[in-house]
């Protein structure tokens, strides 16, 4: 059993499940350069680096690429084709 709030959803014994930080409709796009790479999502230096497992994204061959958990796309600067 669960308590909504306008902000946050609470489990009967206490345990925050989903509170409600973002904006909706917003998406994140990070441009990166090649000096970069390997390109990894989350990056360890973003407040949410434990959002989900790391993993590496092969941006290389077409130059953006979209993290399979949390949906950012990643754009490299200096692509090349």
């Amino acid at each position: 059993m669960f308590e909504i709030f306008s902000d946050r959803l609470i489990s009967k014994s206490g345990v925050l499940i989903m509170k409600n930080e973002s904006q909706a409709c917003t998406e994140r796009r990070e441009e990166i350069t090649r000096a970069e790479l390997p390109l990894s999502c989350p990056a360890r230096d973003l407040r949410v680096w434990d959002a989900h497992p790391r993993v590496y994204l092969p941006i290389e061959a077409t130059g953006e690429y979209r993290c399979p958990y949390c949906s950012t796309l990643y754009v490299l600067k200096d692509f090349v084709e």
